[in-house]
């Protein structure tokens, strides 16, 4: 029996071999040495995990303005010095300097839970724990109710948003539930949307926040809000508009539940206890990395991505996987192309939360780099591979990149989509900062829709989301159309397409460099 056994055992490791093998294997169109070492230094030697989990455990989200902020950048300046690679802090601008503490927020009344909830980006905090009832933006049919229902919530906290009817992900809805039901919930939810437009109306608002400040003066000492993103346990957490009480993001299941019990007069009661520490205006700052070109040190290639990121998580796909796969890319080429043709410059950059600020800066700040940008390569969406990179109306580019292309392994190429020559992009991220002033600037899309439900800007923004696999494949693409474009004999043509029905391609726009 042990002998038949172990001949079965044998007998399919031979028949899996074949199998296995071509899954590890991979092909390369050319022999040249460069992109085959750029391969073993990315997909097998890969250093993309160890660096994620430096970044994002330790340090973790990167609000502008942070002490967090400022740590991930002297953290990547140690990467860079490690490895031989000239690095500096650059300056932009100024921005309101903000510490998160804890946030512990509990139901006391009718029945003790602990809610999640986090305050939102540079709310005031408390001074130690606080207690209050809650109340909710009323019914009103005139200002003057408005500010009369003001004069009964000194000590309470305020919720301010719609209670969502279901935290249940519409598809599930769709799945599962009967037609009816699903046609039903999204009656209900119209209906309870068009209601509370009604409140804010009569109140003579058109946005919630537009009463904060009446709700401040009032004596209140909370606000309680929630915007939830459509999926299980996410909403979308970004900053506070108060000036004097702590705002609050509550997850979609507990906002329901304390709303629930303040419209059927249960009296819910709530102590939280918050802290923060404003730290008034501190320097903004990005962190230019730069490999010296050899044969043309004045044109450049960029590798580009944002440090910066909100603060409800770990920011880890908005946009850590960025940051790692330019830091990745950096140190694959150090290790295998020290001497490249033209000059590759990295940008983490600060402030794109803001704006694109910090990107913006850079493109305005340095304008030897817009005239001899030969491409800038930007990634700032999520965990999945690259499948899509628009070519940005530039008409002459897409050969280019066909020429790039046909010398990277098929193992990266065929999930990737190139839109020639592309459409506008308004907006979008921090390529856009060198699209604006004529510069050919690129965004290595990850697949979106799930990335923007579950992780952008969300209290879900974690170390978890990240496959590591795509992370590995993605610095690795970077680095070789990096080397690629570094040693492209021609620079890529600036000449964009003329748009149909008078569009206009993007415009430059100041970038707001202080809080003010």
């Amino acid at each position: 029996m042990r002998a038949l056994r172990e001949y079965l055992i044998t007998s399919l490791a031979l028949v899996l071999a074949p199998a296995v093998n071509s899954v590890c294997a991979q092909t390369f169109p050319t022999d040249d040495p460069v992109i085959e070492a750029i391969w073993d230094a990315g997909m097998e030697n890969s250093q993309a995990y160890r660096l994620a989990q430096a970044l994002l455990d330790p340090i973790g989200p990167r609000l502008t303005g942070s002490p967090e902020h400022n740590e991930a950048i002297d953290w990547i300046l140690e990467k860079y010095e490690e490895w031989g690679i000239s690095a500096r802090r650059e300056q932009y601008g100024t921005w309101n300097g903000w510490r998160r503490g804890i946030t512990h927020i509990d139901l006391i009344e009718p029945r003790v839970r602990t809610l999640e909830g986090i305050t939102l980006a540079w709310s005031p905090g408390t001074d130690g724990p606080v207690e209050g009832d809650v109340v909710v933006l009323p019914e009103v049919a005139s200002r003057a109710e408005f500010d009369s229902w003001l004069e009964t919530i000194r000590g309470k906290f305020v919720l301010l948003s719609l209670a969502e009817p279901t935290c249940r992900p519409d598809e599930v809805w769709e799945r599962l539930a009967t037609p009816e039901s699903f046609a039903r919930l999204q009656e209900t939810r119209e209906a309870a949307r068009d209601a509370w437009g009604a409140r804010l109306n009569g109140a003579g608002f058109r946005r919630a926040d537009q009463a904060l400040s009446a709700i401040e003066d009032a004596g209140a000492i909370g606000i309680l809000t929630s915007r939830w993103s459509a999926g299980w346990g996410v909403n979308k957490v970004f900053m506070s508009v108060t000036q004097r009480i702590p705002s609050l993001d509550l997850s979609c299941e507990d906002y329901g539940l304390v709303f629930r019990l303040v419209e059927n007069g249960q009296a819910p009661r709530i102590r939280l206890e918050a802290e923060s520490e404003a730290l008034g205006i501190v320097p903004a700052y990005n962190l230019i990395g730069e490999i010296r070109g050899t044969e043309k040190p004045d044109e450049y290639v960029v590798l580009s991505a944002h440090l910066d990121s909100w603060d409800a998580a770990a920011g880890a796909t908005d946009n850590g996987t960025g940051t790692i796969t330019m830091l990745e890319a950096m140190r694959i080429l150090r290790q295998v192309y020290p001497n490249p043709k033209r000059t590759i410059v990295v940008g983490h950059w600060g402030g794109e939360e803001l704006g694109l600020v910090g990107s913006g800066a850079f493109a305005e700040d340095h304008p030897e780099v817009i005239d001899g940008l030969q491409a800038a390569f930007n990634q700032d969406n999520g965990t999945w591979r690259i499948e899509y990179i628009r070519m940005m109306g530039f008409t002459g580019v897409g050969e280019h990149f066909a020429n790039w292309f046909s010398k990277i392994p098929n193992e990266i190429t065929r999930h990737i989509e190139l839109d020639i020559p592309g459409v506008p992009e308004r907006g979008g991220s921090d390529h856009m900062s060198f699209i604006c002033h004529g510069a050919p600037g690129f965004r290595l899309q990850s697949h979106y829709p799930m990335y923007r439900q579950y992780t952008w800007h969300t209290n879900r923004d974690t170390f978890d989301k990240i496959v590591f696999d795509d992370l590995k494949n993605n610095a690795t693409l970077t680095a070789m159309l990096a080397y690629l474009a570094s040693e492209d004999p021609e620079l890529l043509p600036r000449d964009q397409r003329v748009l149909p029905d008078g569009q206009e391609w993007p415009g430059c726009y100041p970038p707001r460099r202080t809080p003010n």
